[in-house]
């Protein structure tokens, strides 16, 4: 019997290679293609697995895409606000490693993806004035996702720490050519705005319905586990749609949702819809409901699409012959003694 011929190497694939075969936008259609698949039933997003200590956190995420020959997951430690994860992706027909990914970038624009489908679908048509609030290192790629989106004529940012709030300004400002406004206050910041987005580390709400103005959308992403909170029950009570990533993770994550609808705020889990679905339904369009008050993107982070932007750099830097080539694992009997 002849041997069985060995495996082509996998890839390992750099931040620097991530970067150079993919941006922004490549990671938009990505995403927006894998979460079609899941909603015709053929892509599963694996739910999120965590551990959690006073000092940070073990995650993993994942998806499955057989009917295009691929599975994977990314695994993180995140200490301190601090992480370096890595993306593994497989071989759906028979397991094997096809490439492993330094996934720090993959998953800031992953992250960011998810919020420009979903500006996409349900921000107000010509939209153009973004409230920001939060300068951590995820909000320079949400302003981002929403331009991508919504081109901006206008940004306003708000933090409570002055300094943090000034250099974040310049920083948008040397990127991007729209207007960008150092709001004093909170209220300053999402007054009249048709698009907030809040991505903070705040544990408790802040984000009042009453600041809000009639017709906007409300992007909350900061508050991903329940120690923390962004939004006020009367922000979930007065939106007219609640479009969530993945519905289990947010019933088991999202505080503010879970206090509000507790409290009677809202209609409740019933009528909240998973992004997935309102991407098939609407068909490339504008999902927003005639004359809604205020819509709300809650999202807690997919799997799915950190395994979609996986899949298309793979493609991608397997076109181009970039990646370092690593030998699959030699077996060797495991010491039983």
């Amino acid at each position: 019997m002849a041997d069985a011929q060995p495996l082509p190497p996998f890839l390992w694939l750099t931040e620097k290679d991530v970067t150079s075969l993919i941006n922004l936008s490549g990671v938009v259609a990505a995403l927006e293609r894998a979460l079609l698949l899941e909603a015709e039933g053929k892509a599963v997003n694996m739910y999120k697995a965590q551990t959690v200590w006073n000092a940070g956190s073990v995650n993993v995420t994942g998806a499955q895409f057989v009917s295009e020959g691929f599975a994977g997951g990314k695994m993180w430690c995140n200490v301190g606000g601090s992480s370096e994860p890595l993306t593994i992706l497989h071989d759906a027909a028979n397991g094997k490693v096809k490439a492993i990914f330094e996934s720090i970038a993959l998953g800031q624009m992953r992250t960011a993806a998810l919020a420009s489908v979903a500006t996409k679908y349900l921000a107000p048509e010509g939209a153009d004035d973004l409230a920001i609030v939060g300068t951590g290192k995820q909000s320079i790629t949400q302003v981002a996702a929403v331009h991508v989106a919504r081109p901006l004529k206008r940004l306003r940012v708000f933090s409570p720490t002055p300094a943090n709030r000034a250099s974040f300004v310049e920083l948008v400002k040397k990127q991007f050519p729209f207007e960008v406004v150092n709001a004093g206050s909170l209220e300053d910041c999402v007054k009249d705005a048709p698009m907030v987005a809040t991505f903070t580390r705040a544990r408790e709400p802040f984000l009042k319905a009453d600041m809000i103005a009639k017709g906007a959308h409300v992007t909350a992403g900061g508050a991903i586990i329940p120690a923390y909170a962004e939004i006020f029950p009367d922000v979930v009570a007065r939106a007219s749609l609640i479009v969530v990533d993945n519905i289990e993770q947010c019933q088991e994550n999202a505080r503010e949702l879970n206090d509000a609808f507790a409290a009677g705020q809202g209609a409740g889990w019933s009528a909240v819809q998973q992004l997935s679905a309102i991407v098939k339904a609407a068909n490339g369009k504008v999902a927003r409901p005639a004359g809604a008050d205020l819509t709300l993107y809650k999202f807690m982070g997919l799997g799915l699409g950190d395994v979609a932007a996986a899949m298309e750099i793979y493609k991608r830097a397997v076109a181009k012959g970039m990646g370092s080539k690593r030998e699959h694992a030699v077996r060797f009997p495991p010491d039983l003694s």
